[in-house]
C-alpha cells in the first residue's frame, strides 16, 4: 500500500542519512516523521470523507454509529500526532540510551494503553450476548 511505500522511503532516507553523516539525530527523527505521517493520513482522509479506521474495523463485522467512527478516527490521528511529538521531545531532551528505551518500552506501553482505553470506550457500543444457562440446567423458558 501507499503507507508502506512511504514508510520504506522514510526509513531509507533517515537511516541512510544517519549512516552517511554519522549523526544519530536523523534516526531519532524517523519515528516522529512516521507517526506524524500516520496522524495526517488518518485526519486528512477524514477531511475528505474517508474514515480509514471504519474501513478496516468494519470488515470484521464491527458496527458503530457514524459519530463514534468519526471520534475513533480522530482519536487515532491525534494519538499518532501526540506520539510523534513526544518522541521528538524525548529524543532532544534525554540521552540516546533513554530515547531507545522510551522508543521500545514507552512507545509500546503508550500503544497498549491507547488500545485498551479504546476497547473500554467501544465496549458500550457492542451488542450484548444472550445470557447462557449454567451447565446441567435447561435454558430458561
Amino acid at each position: 500500500t501507499g503507507m508502506q511505500w512511504a514508510s520504506l522511503v522514510i526509513i531509507g532516507v533517515f537511516g541512510g542519512a544517519t549512516l552517511l553523516l554519522r549523526d544519530e539525530t536523523f534516526i531519532k527523527w524517523k519515528p516522529t516523521v512516521l507517526y506524524w505521517l500516520a496522524g495526517v493520513v488518518f485526519l486528512g482522509a477524514l477531511a475528505f470523507g474517508q474514515n480509514l479506521v471504519k474501513a478496516v474495523m468494519s470488515e470484521g463485522g464491527l458496527e458503530l454509529p457514524e459519530p463514534v467512527w468519526t471520534k475513533l478516527c480522530i482519536a487515532w490521528g491525534v494519538f499518532f500526532l501526540f506520539k510523534g511529538t513526544l518522541n521528538l521531545w524525548v529524543a532532544h531532551a534525554f540521552s540516546t540510551a533513554t530515547w531507545v528505551n522510551f522508543k521500545l518500552f514507552g512507545g509500546m506501553g503508550l500503544m497498549l494503553a491507547f488500545v485498551l482505553a479504546q476497547a473500554l470506550w467501544l465496549s458500550k457500543y457492542l451488542p450484548e450476548e444472550p445470557a447462557k444457562a449454567p451447565t446441567g440446567e435447561p435454558p430458561p423458558q
